[in-house]
C-alpha cells in the first residue's frame, strides 16, 4: 500500500534543488508518494504541516538541523511521524538517531517504517532536538550566514569558529536547577537534549535523546584556546572530567546573565536570556533504524 508523505526540503541549502529531485525519486521508488511543498520561512513550517495533516501519512523533511527543528511543533500537533533526509552541514540529529547520511539509505529508513519516540528540549517556548547554548556557539551561529554555509560548507564552520574563538571573552551567569543555584564565569553554557551537536561532538558520554533529562555543561576557563587541548574529550563526551568544565544533569534549568545574551538552538538564534530550559519526554515520533 502506497503511503503519502508531505515532503519539505530546504532548497536554499547547498545543492538543495538537485537533492529535492533525488529525494522525490527515491521516495517514489519505495512506494511513498511525496507531496512536495516549498517552505520559504522556518516560522511557517509548523502551519504547513498542520494544514496538510489529513492528506498524508507522515512528514519527510530534508535539510540541516535548523530546518528539522522548525518541524518539531508541527509534527506534534499533527500527530504524524517524522522522516529525516540529512541534507545539512552538521546533521547531528541524524547522527544521534543513526540515520545514514546517504540520501538513498536515509529513504530506506523511512520506507522500512520503524519508529521511535524521542524527547524534545524547550527553551523559552522554542524547540531544540540537539543542543541550546549561550556564548561561543551562539556567537558562531550569528556570524555563520546562509551565504557562508552555501559557499564553504563545513570549511565555513571552521573559518568562522576560528574568528569567534580569537575574540571570545568570558561572561557571568547564574545557573539554577532543582538541586542548586550557581554563579559562574564562563565562555559557554550548553544544554543538551540529544547526544550530538556541532558536527559530531557529544553533549555527554551517556546522553541519549530519549533519556528524559537534559545535560548541561559550562566552560569555565579564561582563554578559548584551551579548548584545543580538550578536542578529543568533546568528541567522546568526556569533557566533564576536566576541572574547568562544570557538568550538571537535570530536567529543568534557568539561566540568567547580567545583560541579555542570544540563545542558539540547533544552529538558529531563537531567544535571549533569561532562559528557561525544560523537556517534553517522548514528544516526537521519528523514523529511525
Amino acid at each position: 500500500m502506497t503511503r503519502r508523505a508531505l515532503l519539505i526540503v530546504n532548497s536554499k541549502s547547498r545543492s538543495g534543488e538537485a537533492q529535492c529531485r533525488f529525494a522525490i525519486e527515491r521516495l517514489k521508488a519505495h512506494d511513498i508518494e511525496p507531496i512536495h511543498v516549498e517552505c520559504h520561512k522556518r516560522e511557517d513550517m509548523g502551519s504547513i504541516i498542520v494544514e496538510h495533516a489529513d492528506r498524508v501519512d507522515c512528514v519527510v523533511v530534508g535539510g540541516g538541523d535548523g530546518t528539522i527543528n522548525a518541524a518539531a511543533f508541527g509534527v506534534i500537533e499533527a500527530n504524524l511521524p517524522l522522516g529525516i533526509l540529512p541534507l545539512g552541514t552538521a546533521n547531528d540529529l541524524a547522527r544521534t538517531l543513526g540515520i545514514p547520511f546517504d540520501l538513498d539509505d536515509a529513504a530506506d529508513v523511512i520506507a522500512a517504517g520503524k519508529t521511535r519516540r524521542i524527547d524534545l528540549g524547550i527553551v523559552n517556548g522554542e524547540p531544540f532536538f540537539n543542543v541550546a547554548s549561550i556564548g561561543l556557539s551562539a556567537d558562531l551561529a550569528k556570524r555563520l550566514t546562509r551565504d557562508i554555509k552555501r559557499r564553504f560548507g563545513r570549511l565555513g564552520y571552521a573559518l568562522v569558529a576560528m574568528n569567534v574563538l580569537a575574540q571570545a571573552r568570558p561572561f557571568r551567569a547564574t545557573i539554577t536547577s532543582d538541586k542548586e543555584a550557581i554563579r559562574v564565569r564562563t565562555l559557554q553554557i550548553a544544554v543538551g537534549n540529544g547526544r550530538y551537536y556541532g558536527g559530531g561532538n557529544a553533549v555527554e558520554k551517556d546522553a541519549a535523546i530519549d533519556d528524559q533529562h537534559l545535560d548541561l555543561y559550562s566552560l569555565e576557563f579564561d582563554r578559548a584556546w584551551k579548548m584545543a587541548f580538550m578536542a578529543r574529550s568533546f568528541r567522546s563526551g568526556e569533557h566533564g572530567a576536566w576541572r574547568e568544565v562544570r557538568a550538571i544533569r537535570a530536567k529543568e534549568f534557568d539561566i540568567r546573565t547580567r545583560r541579555p545574551r542570544s540563545v542558539n538552538a540547533d544552529g538558529e538564534i531563537v531567544t535571549k536570556t533569561p532562559a528557561h530550559f525544560s523537556i517534553k519526554p517522548c514528544a516526537v515520533t521519528v523514523f529511525a533504524p
